[in-house]
């Protein structure tokens, strides 16, 4: 079991974590292509670059709106992705991990620490999987992969504690192990081709609202004459509760029956 757990730290860890950089960096490529083309082909050139960065960075650091609507869900949200970030990054064996597999090195946090963080990072995440489960309203939107993500990235933390804490037999050590590096390399293979991605494309997400959520021209006209308010003037107060036209409406149907 030794050797398996050897391999699962260097060279299946060194191949996990190079196809995660390679497919974060084409995602974040594709991505950025995406933007430049929307921009380019829309005639609407005007973006609110600044206000773009305020709320880029109000969703990345969202302080201000842990006590909106969903307090409770957003702090938890918060405890949980921050654990997730610090622990396998500054736990000081992770690092002595990253220094022997990659060869980078940095310093790593006390050892109370990371066990806080890791508790927290446990009770935050089988909260969120439980609030998707019993809730019947994130049930309806959620995926198969929102129901499998959150088990999966809990395993390495909870298996990671027990390692550090419980009084194991050597066997039973070796095989908590053994999970627990290779949860950890399945979830870095894993990254790129999920939804998890958004990890690089955080970032991005106000750019892409602004830049590429444009109507192109004349898609309002044709908008309007789809509801059946074509022959509305746009400034009428009364345009969202008039009757549709009736032979809008049937032209609709009809193309939604084809």
């Amino acid at each position: 079991m030794e050797t398996w757990i050897d391999f699962g730290r260097g060279p299946l860890f060194r191949l996990a974590f190079s196809l995660m950089v390679l497919g974060l960096l084409r995602v974040l490529v594709i991505t950025a292509i995406g933007i430049s083309e929307a921009y380019r082909r829309n005639s609407d050139k005007i973006v609110p670059w600044k206000a773009v960065f305020r709320q880029t960075l109000g969703w990345l650091a969202p302080v201000g709106r842990l006590w909106g609507a969903r307090p409770v869900y957003s702090v938890t949200s918060v405890v949980f992705h921050a654990g997730l970030l610090t622990v396998p990054l500054f736990f000081a064996a992770h690092v002595r991990l990253w220094r022997g597999a990659a060869g980078l090195a940095w310093p790593g946090m006390p050892q109370q620490m990371a066990d806080a963080l890791t508790l927290f990072t446990i009770a935050a995440g089988a909260g969120l999987f439980c609030g998707r489960v019993f809730q019947k309203a994130a049930r309806a939107l959620s995926r198969l992969q929102d129901f499998v993500w959150p088990p999966l990235l809990l395993l390495p933390f909870v298996t990671g504690y027990l390692c550090v804490h419980a009084g194991l037999t050597s066997k039973l050590y070796q095989q908590l192990m053994l999970v627990h590096i290779y949860a950890a390399d399945l979830i870095l293979l894993m990254i790129p081709f999920t939804k998890v991605a958004h990890c690089v494309l955080a970032p991005l997400s106000q750019a892409v609202t602004a830049v590429a959520w444009k109507f192109v021209p004349g898609a309002g006209e044709k908008v309007a004459a789809t509801l059946g308010y074509a022959e509305l003037p746009v400034w009428a107060a009364s345009a969202r509760c008039a009757a549709p036209n009736p032979a809008a409406t049937e032209a609709r149907k009809e193309v939604l029956a084809k």
